[in-house]
């Protein structure tokens, strides 16, 4: 999330938060594709991690871009911690340790996506090069340490650093060392969205296998596929993980607002200054919680759409759901993960498969699976049967979905050839980490400085 939100509008009932959800149905002609990408920065001398300050730091690098891009700067306690562009449409920001991450605009087709994306890099390369700094397109970040790894100065960052290490094993990681690429999708009613919650939540660890691209931590192979995706593992289950009441048969907004609402809290803000409120939930917020403690102590909506922000399951639900289990990766992979689920669904023919071949999936059998991926990739099975059987047949719908909806560009391709990394990935039966660990033990030599050329943008 780029810029935490001050909304005053109180907040009194319960129905205000569930409304607040349901007022993100659109129809399908207003459908859009955003699309989210993180990446590593580093310097070129030396594969070492790029801090905030100094001449040639990550505040550099976003000063730079603000006068190249003329967007507006997003400041904290006077730090500058991101950009957004003047009328809303994107924003780039930083995770904690100097991840650097594109918000893309909302945009019609995967077309749209891919050219916002590469003029990204281009600009960002332009500003950097100078710098000497390039990015790295990985889900983890293979060589430093957490000592190692910068901090950014963002106040909401302060409070989840001390919160973490009490609520899981790996929260720092997560929030230090990985990167991702997400889309955010739309939905036309509360049965649309549920159909659609239901059908990327099952199929959520199958893009984490397609894209698994961690398999390094601290120089050496860590015998997993996406250390990423098994650091969600136990980061904070309270906010992360699989839900199961999405499973339900009558899933719905309240049922997602009822379990967000005995989340606890990271923080509130107030006239600028973030306020620590890790020790309440937001249903005690309502209740008065804060009524005493902190100024302005009772909830607004600003509250409650920044407490959605920090909430993170595999799939989250805002006025639109984001779809959170990829690892990051190299360039062609960030037009792929929105191609993938674009395909699946924003066309009826494509959801209607997916929903076929998920419908009895269970809860406990899509738990084990996200288990199992993390180490085993495509090799890890639901039932019987494998993901590389089952990704060949989700890649086929998808394709159908592209292919239906027909939107081409100036040459007159449509959106289905965005698939192509995904589907050499399926061809060839391994995956990008398992590609990584081979070259680590052949050609380079036992050596990860390699990734810094051939992962980077």
């Amino acid at each position: 999330m780029a810029r935490d939100t001050v909304d005053t509008e109180p907040v009194e009932q319960i129905d205000q938060l569930v409304d607040y959800l349901a007022a993100g149905c659109k129809p399908p002609s207003d459908w859009r594709i955003g699309t989210e990408h993180e990446k590593f920065p580093f310097y070129i001398d030396g594969n070492a991690p790029v801090p905030y300050g100094g001449d040639n730091g990550i505040r550099a690098l976003l000063e730079g871009m603000e006068q190249k891009l003329g967007w507006d700067p997003i400041l904290d306690a006077g730090h500058i911690i991101g950009l957004v562009e003047p009328t809303g449409q994107g924003a780039i920001s930083l995770e904690p340790g100097g991840q650097f991450e594109l918000s893309g605009a909302p945009v019609e087709t995967i077309h749209q996506t891919c050219r916002e994306s590469n003029a990204h890099l281009s600009q960002l390369q332009e500003i950097a090069e100078p710098l000497g700094i390039r990015f790295l397109g990985l889900g983890g970040s293979p060589k430093w340490t957490l000592a190692d790894t910068p901090r950014m100065p963002k106040s909401r960052y302060d409070i989840m650093t001390a919160y973490m290490p009490k609520v899981g094993s790996q929260g720092l990681d997560m929030m230090y060392r990985t990167c991702t690429i997400q889309v955010n999708l739309d939905f036309s009613s509360e049965s649309d969205m549920r159909r659609k919650m239901q059908v990327s939540t099952k199929l959520q660890p199958l893009s984490s296998a397609l894209f698994a691209s961690s398999p390094f931590t601290e120089s050496q192979p860590n015998s997993l596929q996406s250390w990423r995706s098994d650091i969600w593992r136990d980061t904070d289950n309270q906010r992360s993980g699989l839900l199961p009441f999405v499973f339900s048969e009558n899933f719905g907004f309240a049922d997602y607002v009822d379990w967000a609402l005995d989340v606890p809290m990271y923080f509130i803000l107030r006239d600028g200054r973030y306020h620590d409120v890790t020790h309440v939930t937001f249903r005690q917020f309502m209740q008065g919680a804060l009524r005493n403690s902190v100024p302005d102590g009772l909830p607004t909506m600003g509250d409650w759409t920044n407490h959605l922000s920090t909430l993170f399951p595999d799939v989250r639900l805002k006025r639109f759901i984001e779809m959170r289990g990829a690892d990051g990766g190299p360039w062609r992979r960030i037009c792929a993960l929105p191609a993938l689920w674009v395909g699946l669904l924003y066309d009826d023919e494509a959801l209607d498969a997916a929903e076929q071949l998920t419908a009895n999936w269970s809860f406990d059998e899509v738990f084990a699976l996200r288990e199992s991926v993390p180490s085993n990739g495509l090799d890890a099975k639901i039932g019987k049967t494998d993901l590389h059987r089952i990704s060949r047949e989700v890649l086929g719908i998808s394709r159908l979905g592209l292919q239906n909806r027909a939107r081409l560009n100036p040459d007159g391709y449509d959106e289905a050839h965005f698939l192509a990394p995904l589907e050499e990935t399926v061809a060839r039966g391994s995956t990008a980490a398992q590609e990584m660990v081979k070259a680590y033990h052949t050609r380079w030599g036992g050596s990860i400085e390699p990734v810094f050329t051939e992962y980077a943008y």
